[in-house]
């Protein structure tokens, strides 16, 4: 498919090799020689003196570079939640922690699908290694022996395999199942600002337990008909276990993903998104682009492999959002 990003786009950064990656990546500080120019926030087009008009039809708002932290923690969590699958789940954990490291923050990715694919995205090894579903379990007792580091600065990730799909059948008769994630994170939170919970496709027992943990849930939807049936569902699902589990539970945003403004269907589907759950929906929308697929291969966040791409400053955008609306600190 044509390539399409969120705005105009800028010229891409090539992948660097392996060996030159140190060169080139970026510190915590990085993102504000990006985002210089959203220090301020513009109220109208140049030159016509008319407010512009993004792809959720409200007025195009920019939000400023968050201030840096004196220091790291307690994180708050954030699940990300969509019993669909290829929304964008996986993409939005990735670059999201990579941007929101960029800014500073110290992010812990936790890969809750046996896919396995946030893991692969950031280019951590599965095997023979423990994972999250050890922790489950209690093979192993300290989230730090199983945490692994990326190549990205201040953005950790707990891996997952295979393995998890078993994991719901083993836990079904344990005491207060649903909360065994909530106390395996417990023991690391102090050591993160933030939390990013990827979780399989699916309302099951994991899903349950990452929504039980959480502080926040983050709902990525595509710009797609089949997309928007299953949020109702989902809704239902994060109400019941506010009201039973996580009286805390807070919808923190749905993020339109995969937008192609060519289209009269993805601008249907926006339309209607923003009717059904008004400021729920995230100002920050995220554009098709084949440079997704690109940098998983690399198994590098967008961030880093084309990092003035329209993408990667989609995402920085998103983390500026979530900062203002105090879904991160």
């Amino acid at each position: 498919m044509t390539e399409r990003a969120v705005g105009e786009e800028a010229r891409c950064g090539s992948a660097p090799r392996a060996a030159d990656r140190a060169a080139v990546r970026p510190g915590p500080g990085a993102a504000r020689r990006y985002d210089d120019r959203v220090r301020t926030n513009p109220t109208s087009t140049p030159g016509t003196g008319e407010t512009p008009i993004g792809p959720t039809g409200r007025p195009v708002r920019q939000f400023p570079v968050p201030e840096e932290l004196d220091g790291h923690g307690p994180a708050r969590i954030i699940a990300l939640c969509n019993q669909k699958g290829g929304v964008g789940k996986t993409t939005t954990s990735i670059n999201l922690g990579a941007a929101l490291a960029e800014y500073g923050r110290k992010v812990l990715a936790v890969d809750f699908d046996p896919q396995g694919a946030l893991s692969a995205g950031l280019g951590v090894r599965t095997h023979d290694i423990p994972t999250v579903y050890d922790l489950l379990m209690g093979a192993v007792k300290d989230p730090r022996e199983v945490i692994q580091p990326t190549n990205v600065p201040l953005l950790d990730v707990i891996p997952a395999n295979i393995d998890l799909s078993a994991a719901e059948v083993h836990l079904v008769n344990e005491v207060a199942r649903e909360q065994i994630l909530a106390s395996v994170l417990r023991k690391v939170s102090g050591d993160y600002d933030l939390i990013l919970v990827d979780c399989q496709p699916s309302l099951g027992l994991l899903t349950v337990n990452a929504l039980t943990a959480a502080h926040g849930v983050l709902i990525p939807l595509e710009c797609e008909f089949f997309a928007l049936r299953g949020v109702a569902l989902l809704i239902e699902t994060i109400d019941k276990v506010r009201d039973r589990l996580n009286p805390a539970l807070r919808l923190d945003g749905i993020l339109a993903t995969m937008y192609d403004s060519r289209t009269l269907h993805s601008r249907e589907v926006m339309e209607r998104v923003v009717e059904t759950f008004d400021d729920h929906v995230l100002d920050t929308v995220i554009g098709r682009t084949v440079k997704f697929p690109d940098a998983t291969v690399s198994a590098r966040p967008i961030t880093q492999t084309a990092p003035e791409h329209a993408a990667a400053h989609a995402y920085r955008a998103l983390a500026r959002e979530l900062v203002e609306r105090g879904a991160v600190a």
